[in-house]
């Protein structure tokens, strides 16, 4: 066991060294073309055992809110999507636990092999990046049938991220129940829901995050639905791959999943669902990491124009902004091949950062 322990190391090692030193010729890339008002939710506790079937009939899953709706992931002035979808967040000493409820009136799916692209059959998914730096996070697909793929990614697959879907997550339970009759066209269902437990010590791995979450500590976290069209021939259902819909619970801007600095906020808390409400924190930083974020599109698409980098905002066009508990302007150091972006707090204790790479984060000055 631990040979095998030492082995999965080595070799998640190598292909994050891989993905950081990768050499490809940098490209613009697409903004989002929303605001930046990523959703929220508070997690409470589980009071006593969840039970991973499907029901979600437990006390604290009673007690447990409702996320907002789904939306298109594109937002904006989109039309609403066509089938209801909310998610419901529990947590305790071991896992992680998300249920779903998401309506449809044709459930049906087919495939039943584990790390297939289950997004090719009517699906639900979770990416979670428990640090929130926008690398090494997790995705997670499920369908009706619960067959399911489970995934690392490295990074975006726009900054040369790839996916490591020999990765598992050991200890993960999952279970799916039908308000219908699934694959059966001749009646109409209401609705699928799914269950899910995940391990709590797995999604800390890539955060080199130690213990169990603080009270109020904060995730970025989306959840997602690929819904295709579909007919009935000859008493089977057929997709109709002409028409398919992106949903999303914290919308995009983009028909694209891949865009954790857009993903939502979910913040622990250690009371019991049910017992008090907590009010979500509204963190500085994180509005300093968007700024940082939005001179990190200006840099790249300067580089695809000019075969350089630049350390000039002037150059970059980009305006003064006034960001509350920051000094303006964040210094641009660039390379041939890097740059770094950081803005210092306005008690010089602490700045924010973004690499040419898309990594975030907030460190201490002295560090």
């Amino acid at each position: 066991m631990q040979i095998e322990k030492i082995l999965y190391r080595f070799i998640l090692t190598s292909i994050l060294y891989l993905s950081i030193h990768s050499t490809a010729h940098p490209q613009a890339i697409p903004e989002p073309k929303i605001d930046f008002s990523p959703r929220h939710y508070v997690c409470y506790r589980a009071d006593g055992k969840i039970n991973i079937d499907g029901k979600m009939d437990e006390e604290s899953w009673q007690s447990a809110p409702w996320s907002d709706a789904f939306v298109d992931v594109a937002g904006g002035k989109k039309p609403a999507p066509e089938f209801n979808s909310r998610v419901k967040m529990l947590w305790d000493d071991n896992f992680l636990y998300i249920a779903a409820r998401l309506e449809e009136p044709d459930v049906w799916a087919t495939l039943r092999e584990r790390d297939t692209t289950i997004y090719e059959d009517n699906n639900f998914e979770v990416f979670i990046d428990p640090d929130g730096d926008s690398q090494n996070y997790y995705e997670f697909e499920i369908n009706a049938l619960n067959t399911f793929w489970d995934l690392l990614m490295t990074k975006p697959y726009r900054v040369g991220g790839f996916p490591v879907s020999a990765w598992d997550m050991r200890g993960i339970k999952t279970e799916v129940g039908i308000q219908g009759t699934i694959n059966n066209p001749g009646d109409r269902d209401s609705s699928w829901t799914v269950e899910l437990a995940f391990p709590l010590k797995v999604l800390m791995q890539s955060s080199g995050h130690k213990g169990l979450p603080k009270d109020n500590e904060q995730w970025r976290v989306n959840f997602t639905r690929v819904e295709w069209g579909v007919s009935s021939i000859e008493g089977k259902y057929k997709r109709k791959d002409d028409q398919t819909s992106y949903w999303a619970w914290s919308p995009i801007g983009r028909v694209d999943y891949h865009y954790p600095e857009m993903y939502g906020y979910v913040q622990f808390s250690r009371n019991i669902a049910g017992t008090k409400e907590d009010n979500f924190i509204q963190r500085k930083e994180e509005y300093a990491k968007w700024v940082l974020r939005q001179i990190f599109y200006k840099e790249r698409a300067y580089y695809s124009d000019h075969g350089t980098y630049t350390n000039s905002l002037g150059e970059l066009k980009f305006p003064k902004k006034d960001i509350p508990g920051y000094e303006w302007p964040p210094v641009i150091e660039t390379a041939s091949d890097f740059f770094e972006i950081s803005i210092l707090s306005s008690d010089n204790e602490t700045k924010a950062y973004i690499y040419s790479d898309g990594k975030t984060g907030q460190i201490r000055k002295d560090k």
